[in-house]
């Protein structure tokens, strides 16, 4: 058999929220499969941390808020000024509150749209910029959930958003398929990240987390490695046929 080859070798991948989680995970994943990864984050510490754990190729890491236009706008042109090019992005970046719409505010959702919907909207964006310029195409994996495919309690604001990005990958999906950019979704169902390893430490965290693995058929929460084995497929050219698609990552949740 011929050796393995890596399934992003000199390709550049711009991934949003990378310091932690899903974000994490999937940089890390890109860089040992050759990728020059460009790593944003609002977490300055923690893209430093990621850099330095990663031997090999140095990160290109960009400190900004997905929010805004014009922090975007420099994470996609500093992937380009570093390498010439942008052939991935990964948008990622999202924030999780749990609230019920009695307790949610219309400040509230403002916040959970501006990061998870806004966001979302302006990586794709200005990703899809960059990959017209250069006209040969590209791919765009957003990280939608389980929230953004069916109804859960506590989700007033953090569902819809997520609907959002489901959304968004379909519609982008079908105006760009014919300049060769792909655009796909993970959808993971409760992932085992920093913030929900922390509950059991939390008043009530426990029976919370009990419920929500039972929710999961396959009877466990997923990891994030396993968040990033599925993008790195939508993202690689394995996928080279698959657009509009919105991959559960969920132990089997959404198939109930």
């Amino acid at each position: 058999m011929p050796p393995h080859s890596p399934r992003l070798d000199g390709r550049v991948c711009l991934v949003t929220g990378a310091a932690s989680g899903i974000g994490k995970a999937t940089a890390t994943r890109f860089h040992q499969e050759g990728a020059h990864v460009v790593a944003c984050d609002i977490d300055a510490d923690g893209l430093d941390r990621l850099a330095a754990d990663l031997p090999g190729p140095p990160v290109t890491r960009v400190v900004g808020d997905v929010s805004r236009p014009e922090d975007v706008r420099r994470m996609v042109e500093a992937a380009v000024a570093a390498h010439g090019r942008l052939d991935v992005a990964v948008a990622n970046a999202g924030v999780i509150p749990l609230m019920d719409i009695r307790e949610a505010g219309a400040e509230d959702f403002d916040r959970v749209m501006a990061v998870d919907g806004r966001g979302m909207f302006l990586t794709c964006k200005y990703a899809i910029e960059a990959m017209l310029a250069q006209g040969d195409g590209g791919a765009i994996v957003c990280v939608s959930s389980i929230s953004g495919e069916a109804g859960q309690k506590g989700q007033a604001v953090y569902g819809p958003a997520k609907f959002v990005a489901s959304g968004l990958t379909k519609h982008l999906a079908v105006e760009w398929a014919g300049h060769g950019i792909r655009v796909n979704a993970v959808a993971p169902g409760t992932i085992r990240t920093e913030r929900v390893a922390r509950l059991p430490e939390e008043p009530g965290g426990p029976e919370y987390l009990d419920a929500i693995v039972r929710l999961h058929p396959l009877g466990r929460l997923g990891l994030p490695e396993e968040v990033a084995a599925a993008i790195l497929f939508l993202a690689s050219p394995e996928a080279s046929f698959v657009t509009g698609a919105v991959l559960p990552v969920d132990g089997g949740y959404l198939a109930q």
